[in-house]
């Protein structure tokens, strides 16, 4: 039987040339394996720096040992153009190209293209130069600036001893950092002078040096900059520091915004630490709310696949629209002669999604402790919250959106009603708008007594619509009952705790560090239920913005679980005043 005809194309394909179709078994017969590993992995790490190594190692592995001393550049891609065994690099790159134009020009300027792409990231670190507000916002930030390195003026120094006494969060974060730099100084064979290695404590995603200042700077700064303002002196060893290590850029790192505005304009380069923010921008956050596309029944309608039970109606959908979608996100459909749809993602399996119908809780058959949803958002929060399923919810919206008036109702239901939970635990950050009042008598649940104006407003409402045909006495005893399932805590003394079967209200969580966020949502034990509230346009912790607070972080990493859910409450329902002023004002 005669050959097939693939062998011989196959040749033709690669070279024009004899010489070529057998470059491959002369070379691989004339040496065996054994010598021929050491000579392709030796020029394998100058490779990435020359573009002489590459090309020598992708024209000839063989006479490698003959190339190599010669310099680096365009004359050691001269000989493999112009000598005969070079011509063996043409089948690497006829798979892109001809023959003819791989012989001559690709063997010179692919490796000169990659080259440069590659020398853009292998310029000189950065050196940054930390504010002590950045140590003592974040007592981690030595670690987060990967391959850079970092200076520390003693003024900084000293200013982290004078934060480090006291029980606040600043001075737990000012301990904190003392003692990562103890950790990094005694390290043996540390060598301050020659700059700590922020690796050196298991630390591994820092790969720079830890500097600090141990001789005086010169420096000078306008006359009408105070000399001994601590602030001033930082941006003076920026500038000292700049003109010592030109061209490299040396960077001032400030959670101050003034601090920032006076360094760009002392002509100094400032940045704001950005590792704590979970977003850049606030609209960017998770809303869990999709709108369907006025398409979808068109396209997906054919496909669907629906089936009822209990009281839920479930629908199997494919298409485009499922890579967008996560689970307990709430979808809907409304469109002018077209049946409408306002379901929950419970399910997706790859190219699928299963979607379940809602419970309304507009109607009044189905009231929450006498209280009915009036908009759409708010029927998505009530289904989460009245879901044993989901252990973390999570909602935002600007005043009057029902935020405090969903959790309590929900809350109680499940409190006094279905008995699914002990008690209700409510707390909040007790950061003042205005100017602090000073100490507060009485017990801890006397002293929140104040900070929880929200709770009575609601309490009241609450009572009223449980208790309002039964008289005096009745709306009374409603109060006394709601009250004794209601415990306020203060989120100082949380640390240690655990709750068990309990119902816990966050309210004004957008003023939590994601520190603090965290220690509260890991007290919940088995069968407990935690609910964060906030609006992320009020925010009164210094230092904190909506891409840093809390309660973005928490919003941002639940999503997607099982057992969490979020909403947006979009419109206001306090009054038509409220909403007015939220409006214009």
């Amino acid at each position: 039987m005669p050959l097939p005809p693939a062998p011989s194309r196959r040749a033709a394909l690669l070279s024009p040339d004899a010489y070529d179709v057998v470059a491959k078994p002369g070379r691989a017969t004339a040496q065996p394996a054994a010598t021929e590993a050491p000579e392709l992995s030796a020029p394998r790490t100058p490779a990435r720096k020359t573009t002489a190594g590459r090309t020598t190692l992708q024209a000839v592995p063989a006479p490698v040992a003959s190339v190599t001393p010669l310099p680096a550049g365009e004359p050691a891609a001269a000989p493999s153009r112009a000598k005969a065994p070079a011509t063996p690099a043409s089948p690497r790159s006829t798979a892109k190209k001809t023959a003819s134009r791989a012989a001559t020009a690709a063997p010179a300027a692919a490796p000169a293209s990659r080259t440069t792409k590659r020398a853009r990231p292998s310029g000189p670190t950065k050196l940054f130069v930390l504010d002590t507000n950045v140590l003592l916002h974040d007592p981690t930030s030595l670690f987060r600036f990967e391959e850079h390195d970092i200076f520390l003026p003693m003024i900084v120094l000293e200013e982290l001893d004078g934060h480090k006494k006291g029980m606040t969060e600043v001075a737990r974060n000012g301990r904190q950092t003392s003692r990562t730099l103890d950790a990094l100084a005694g390290v043996q064979g540390a060598d301050i002078a020659h700059g700590l290695k922020l690796d050196s404590t298991g630390q591994r995603a820092a790969g720079g040096h830890l500097f600090f200042q141990t001789a005086p700077l010169d420096y000078s700064l306008p006359t009408s900059l105070p000399q001994g303002k601590a602030d001033n002196q930082i941006l003076g060893v920026v500038e000292a520091l700049r003109k010592l290590h030109a061209p490299r850029e040396v960077v001032l790192v400030s959670k101050d915004i003034n601090m920032r505005v006076k360094a760009r304009a002392l002509g100094l380069a400032a940045e704001d630490y950005q590792n704590d923010k979970t977003l850049e921008d606030g609209d960017l956050l998770y809303s869990g709310v999709l709108a369907l596309p006025p398409d979808f029944w068109v396209k997906s309608g054919k496909n669907v696949e629906s089936w009822q039970s209990g009281v839920h109606t479930y629908y199997r959908i494919g298409g485009p629209i499922v890579p967008q979608l996560m689970i307990n996100q709430f979808v809907y459909f409304e469109a002018p002669g077209e049946p409408s749809l306002f379901a929950r993602v419970s399910e997706i399996r790859e190219k699928t999604a299963v979607l379940q119908t809602l419970k309304d809780y507009g109607s009044a058959k189905h009231a929450v402790w006498g209280v009915t949803t009036r908009n759409r958002e708010q029927n998505y929060a009530m289904n989460l919250l009245m879901d044993p399923e989901i252990d973390f919810v999570t909602l935002t919206g600007t005043a009057g959106t029902g935020k405090t008036l969903l959790a309590l109702a929900a809350g109680l239901t499940q409190v006094l009603d279905d008995r699914r939970y002990t008690e209700i635990i409510m707390t909040r950050a007790t950061v003042s708008v205005g100017e602090d009042i000073g100490f507060l008598p009485g017990t801890e649940e006397e002293k929140m007594g104040p900070w929880m104006g929200a709770l009575d407003d609601n309490l009241e409402f609450l009572a009223k619509g449980d208790g309002g045909n039964a008289g005096e006495w009745g709306r009374a005893a409603t109060n006394e009952l709601i009250r004794s399932r209601i415990k306020i805590k203060s989120m100082n003394f949380m640390r240690g705790r655990t709750f068990l079967n309990k119902y816990v209200i966050i309210d004004e969580a957008q003023n939590l560090t994601p520190k603090q966020m965290k220690t509260l949502i890991t007290r919940a034990g088995p069968g407990t239920k935690i609910i964060c509230m906030g609006n992320l346009a009020q925010i009164d912790t210094p230092y904190l913005t909506e891409g840093s607070s809390g309660l973005t972080y928490a919003v941002d990493r639940f999503k997607g679980w099982p057992h969490s859910g979020h909403i947006t409450l979009a419109r206001g329902e306090r009054s038509r005043l409220a909403d007015f002023a939220s409006e214009v004002l």
